[in-house]
């Protein structure tokens, strides 16, 4: 038998690891993915698509003939389009092309950018598109003259993390592929009576009209018509707007700037005199906890910060969170969901994330990348064996410590997800950190200089 060589097979297992990191670190930090069956037969679903794609998506064009066409070719969400006049059925989440002359055709589409997640895509209300002569709905309860994108709120809504990632960054990418210049009308199907609430003001930097709710709980019979309809959501990288899969090359910098209008606050009258450091703290039975929190947080004070411990919760007022941590220099936390709070961040503040062990591999795709589009000065500090409370489970010469790399393997399943995920707290070495977040305080000073 002849042997490859080991870099080659480092090469494959890394190309290996591209092509699932997408299906794994989009529901990393949930924990109804480790009671999903594929991950918990040790299996991974589809490859993540390649970011190069054939040609924009384009709007309906409603001088052509009316029709209905789905493009199911990507990974990770469905696309379809209705190109014409149609009507919505709240209470049976029917479409319904409204031209008689139209050919017979039935398409259903969950229209939620998970479609390799086999857990959670059941739980997404299944929508019904159909065209041709028989069966035209009655005629319209409400008439707009606008086209609708649909999408929905349910699956892991409820984490910052995914509310942005599965939910209003597609939503972005999705309106500015198709309709960049035109208004739109929201229809949000198993939208939870706390999410329009919550997520009011982001809203309406998208449309100044309501959006139209398919709740969870059984909706009215009412219907309405539509100038044309896009069902779906277009999802590129995780936390990435690509400028050159959209027509009018917008990114991640253009999705903070409508943050900001949706929360535009003035910080001009909020006075310190010390860098103003956000220290996001994870609490409970969660995993990667900070044992030593109130230790760090001394520590970061005598360094010079002044620190503001931030514990988000899904009842969190997005406003007020705005507008605190807009007002801050800098942000440190362990990697996890409530680090993408980072949007919140003015260009060139600090951000420090803590790496837990065996978690190098979805640090840079998660927050790295965003945080350097971002232009926020990024800092990294990697937890070693000592810092991470698993040492106190396994032998120091057991892989999961030794080798991580090596203990995930190319069969990165549940099981070994919880360990580095959610039995992973850890206790920092308060001088060794000291070291790095010296270097934070010092950009962080000079930010605060500059930029008050």
């Amino acid at each position: 038998m002849v042997r490859k060589p080991s870099s080659e097979i480092y090469s494959v297992a890394a190309a290996a690891l591209v092509m699932v990191i997408y299906v794994v670190f989009s529901s990393v930090f949930d924990r109804q993915l480790l009671q999903s069956s594929s991950f918990s037969q040790g299996t991974l679903q589809q490859p993540w698509e390649s970011r190069r794609i054939k040609q924009a998506p384009q709007p309906p064009q409603e001088t052509t003939s009316a029709s209905i066409t789905c493009d199911r070719s990507h990974t990770n969400y469905d696309l379809c389009s209705i190109n014409g006049s149609c009507n919505l059925d709240l209470k049976t989440g029917t479409l319904t092309l409204m031209d008689p002359t139209s050919a017979p055709l039935v398409e259903k589409i969950r229209p939620y950018p998970k479609k390799a997640d086999n857990w959670i895509m059941p739980r997404i209300k299944e929508l019904t598109l159909t065209s041709g002569p028989l069966g035209l709905p009655r005629s319209c309860d409400i008439t707009h003259d606008l086209p609708a994108i649909v999408f929905s709120a349910g699956g892991y809504t409820g984490s910052i993390y995914h509310d942005l990632m599965d939910g209003f960054i597609p939503l972005f990418i999705t309106a500015n592929s198709v309709y960049p210049d035109r208004d739109f009308i929201p229809v949000v199907v198993n939208a939870k009576e706390w999410w329009m609430p919550k997520y009011i003001d982001i809203l309406g930097t998208f449309s100044k009209h309501k959006p139209i709710l398919l709740l969870d709980k059984e909706s009215v019979a009412t219907t309405h018509c539509f100038t044309s309809a896009i069902v779906g959501l277009i999802t590129h990288w995780p936390m990435t707007i690509d400028p050159t899969q959209i027509p009018n090359s917008k990114s991640l910098v253009d999705f903070h700037n409508l943050l900001e209008k949706a929360f535009t606050t003035n910080i001009s009258t909020l006075i310190t005199h010390k860098p103003r450091l956000m220290l996001v703290s994870r609490y409970g039975n969660i995993g990667r906890v900070i044992l030593n929190e109130q230790e760090i947080k001394e520590m970061l004070e005598d360094v010079g910060f002044e620190v503001i411990i931030f514990r988000p919760s899904k009842t969190t007022n997005l406003k007020e969170a705005y507008k605190l941590i807009k007002s801050s220099h800098g942000m440190v936390g362990v990697h996890g969901a409530a680090l993408t709070h980072l949007l919140f961040l003015r260009p060139g503040s600090v951000f420090v994330q803590v790496v837990p062990l065996g978690l190098v591999w979805a640090s840079k795709p998660c927050y790295e990348s965003p945080a350097k589009t971002m232009k926020l000065e990024y800092l990294e500090y990697k937890v070693n064996v000592e810092e991470s409370s698993l040492i106190e489970k396994y032998n120091r010469d057991d892989l999961v410590l030794k080798d991580p790399i090596a203990y995930r393997g190319m069969d990165w399943n549940a099981t070994k997800m919880k360990v580095y995920l959610k039995e992973q707290d850890v206790s920092l070495d308060v001088n060794r950190f000291r070291k790095h977040m010296n270097e934070a305080y010092k950009k962080a000073k000079i930010f605060m200089d500059i930029n008050g």
